[in-house]
Parts: C-alpha cells; structure tokens; sequence
C-alpha cells in the first residue's frame, strides 16, 4: 500500500545482493527504499543488514515495519529503538544489524 501511494516509479524488482524485492521511491525530499525480505521472519535481519550495506544505510535511517499482537488490529504505534519484545523478525533485525537503533513501525494485529 505505500509503495502504491508513493508512486514507485519503477515498481519492485528482486535485488539478490540482499535476498528481497526492493523499490525504490522519493517523498518530501527523501530517497526511500523499501525492502520485502525474501526469507523466513526469523532470518530476515539478513536481507535487512545486507541492504543497509548496498544502500548505504544506518540502522537510524531504517523504519522496521512488523506486526504485534498486544496491539488491538489495525492500531499503529511508532517506536523508536528498544527490545524485540519477543517478536523473532525484529531480533533477527537487531542481530544482524548489531543495533536497535531503528525506529519500528508496529501494526496491530490482535490476539486471535
């Protein structure tokens, strides 16, 4: 839904050097990159440390986008640095990245 609101010129396309489909968009003045990792949430740390190196990134410059389930569905908090709090996507960001430093955007998606 982002990537559609802000006109990705280019659409996606699969970057292998960090094993995701990247695209690529500007906003207010910014170069944003946005990542979908191809792999499993408990590795995706990988794709994420490995695109901060192609892109030039600090763990500062990257908004972590994740679900959680203490948040009623659909609420959206914004967070910045802190644990994993149990989620295994976000350790895996903050082990590959050896910071906590990002900000993370978390969506609620409700206990079932």
């Amino acid at each position: 839904r982002l990537a559609r609101q802000l006109a990705v010129a280019e659409g996606w396309r699969v970057d292998g050097r960090c094993c995701a489909d990247v695209a690529l968009a500007a906003a207010r003045g910014l170069e944003l990159v946005l990542l979908k990792p191809r792999r499993l949430m408990n590795l995706n740390g990988l794709s994420v440390a490995s695109a901060a190196e192609v892109y030039n990134l600090r763990p500062a410059d990257i908004y972590l986008v994740h679900d959680d389930l203490d948040k009623a569905l659909g609420e959206v908090v914004i967070k910045l640095g802190g644990s994993a709090r149990g989620h295994n996507g976000v350790r895996s960001c903050i082990c590959a990245l050896h910071s906590n430093e990002m900000t993370r955007l978390r969506v609620g998606i409700g206990r079932p």
